[in-house]
């Protein structure tokens, strides 16, 4: 269970890393099927930076197992209810390949579209989880990189100009970025609405590895508008508390 001190956190910040949430036998078994995927389609020679698999969980129990096999998901209900998010029809595996010197301009959400575009808002979703599946100890070694309170500021603009304005990149004013730093086991979640962006991988010999899940609230396709301008609207636990806005 999230202690007060990190649903606070969250709350604030938009995100929150637990650590050594996953049990050693499930890593193990979801870095051996990693190593599988990754072989029967290697990234090219040459690849730099960033390299992704998107796959169905339904077909991948060892790579659903680090969130569903022990209490990440339970933490995740933490902050948004309990019986309240669905469990993610795909996983992404995430690597970083070094040497890449990459350092991001600024943030995204994860939107298809760059700028705004007419139509409904789509591809919206709660939280982001993220298993780190190597040692991310030093900044500049594949490390995803976060904007800090930003869920909150991104909600505070689709509020004043409308969900119409839903983009990858929303102009907003933007704190000073933070990079995610942890150990082999460790657990992310991100509101959806936090700023983020991948990172450069040159101060570390090792590809970055790392799991991440969309988690959606089992009713947020009915509100994907009000989400955008209400950030605690699938947290119904932060949401309650006095002190949040």
């Amino acid at each position: 269970m999230l202690s007060d001190a990190r649903v606070e956190e969250f709350a604030e910040r938009g995100y929150v890393v637990v650590p050594q949430v996953v049990p050693g036998d499930v890593l193990d078994q979801a870095a051996q099927r990693i190593d599988e995927v990754v072989a029967a389609d290697p990234p090219a020679g040459d690849r730099r930076g960033s390299h992704f698999y998107f796959l169905q969980t339904r077909d991948e129990p060892a790579l659903i197992a680090p969130l569903t096999g022990g209490p990440a998901f339970g933490l995740a209900e933490d902050l948004a209810g309990r019986g309240t998010l669905e469990v993610p029809w795909q996983v992404q595996i995430a690597l970083n390949i070094p040497p890449y010197s990459h350092r991001p301009g600024g943030p995204h959400i994860d939107a298809a579209n760059a700028a705004p575009i007419e139509g409904p808002v789509r591809g919206t979703f709660t939280m982001l989880a993220g298993i780190l599946m190597t040692d991310q100890l030093t900044e500049n070694s594949g490390n995803l990189w976060v904007w800090p309170g930003t869920h909150l500021t991104h909600a505070e603009y689709f509020r004043e100009h409308g969900p119409r304005m839903f983009c990858s990149y929303p102009p907003i004013d933007l704190p000073e970025p933070e990079q995610i730093t942890g150990r082999v086991g460790d657990l992310l979640l991100a509101h959806y609405l936090l700023g983020h962006n991948i990172g450069g991988n040159d101060e570390s010999e090792r590809t970055r590895r790392a799991l991440y899940f969309r988690l959606s609230n089992i009713d947020h396709a009915s509100h994907r508008n009000e989400f955008l301008q209400d950030a605690w609207l699938d947290y119904e636990p932060i949401r309650s508390r006095p002190v949040t806005t």
